[in-house]
């Protein structure tokens, strides 16, 4: 692959706006900062949301409404969060597909979140695959450790291709209980990915950021960056933004002579094209 995915992650469930106001939890920021994040190289948004209190929300209008006006706004590719906040329930996550977006994350396994976990039973997983294929949704499948690449590929080997016919991973280094964000554990992980993987993607959290990000570009993998993610742009300075992270990714791209893809060429990478 001669160009690089650039998925941007602007809020999370995890951050407090009162801690980070310039974190984007309204409609109208989450907008802006999509219209910036795209303006400097993204090609695919991945949404959370929160309510009036700035708090984590699967509240199916505002996804609707979400969905809507970054489609009507932005020509970028929306993937909603099934995963919202650690607290949520199955059934309210497994709803989130009704707002139709064009993709959608699907976490591979239960994973150790810091001081809480994050529950993924297979059941609710299948459940997901098949609800996603039904809807027409492209899932991403979000890899937090090496045991989850197994999952992912029992989905595969079970049930058969998602829709859209592509495979798309992207491996999630750095929070605590995962894998670490380092290169060589970022190595084992692509070499574990079966061979039905069609592209694949990777996210550094927190100080991992960069050393995750530079290994993925020289492996040919592609980026997830965004203030879920990471809030500082360098030691002891945070992000002002969004897309600061974005253009910098999309500088180390351009430098390493993969550049940052379009929408257009995004959605034929993860069949969305036809």
């Amino acid at each position: 692959m001669d160009r690089t995915l650039i998925t941007v992650a602007p809020t999370g469930a995890e951050l407090d706006k009162a801690a980070w106001p310039q974190l984007p939890t309204t409609p109208e920021e989450l907008l802006a900062e999509a219209k910036a994040c795209e303006a400097a190289g993204a090609a695919m948004i991945h949404v959370h949301l929160r309510d009036d209190e700035h708090r984590p929300t699967l509240d199916l209008g505002r996804l609707r409404e979400a969905v809507a006006a970054l489609r009507e706004n932005t020509g970028l590719i929306v993937q909603l969060s099934t995963g919202g906040s650690v607290r949520d329930p199955l059934a309210a996550r497994l709803a989130v597909l009704d707002a139709v977006p064009e993709v959608c994350s699907l976490t591979c396994g239960t994973v150790n979140f810091g001081d809480d976990v994050f529950s993924n039973p297979w059941p609710f997983m299948a459940e997901l695959y098949h609800r996603a294929r039904t809807a027409r949704v492209v899932p991403e499948f979000e890899l937090f450790d090496l045991g989850q690449v197994a999952s992912m590929n029992r989905l595969l080997e079970e049930f058969g291709p998602p829709y859209g016919g592509r495979v798309h991973a992207d491996l999630v280094l750095g929070v605590p209980g995962g894998m670490p964000a380092t290169v060589p554990t970022l190595v084992a992980a692509v070499q574990a990915l079966p061979s039905a993987v069609t592209s694949w993607s990777a996210t550094g959290i927190g100080r991992g950021h960069l050393p995750v990000l530079a290994a993925s570009l020289a492996m040919g993998g592609h980026l997830r960056v965004g203030m879920e993610d990471n809030v500082f742009y360098a030691p002891r300075r945070p992000v002002t933004g969004n897309a600061e992270l974005v253009a910098r990714a999309a500088d180390l791209a351009e430098q390493l002579q993969r550049p940052a893809m379009g929408p257009a060429q995004a959605r034929e990478l993860l069949g969305l094209s036809g």
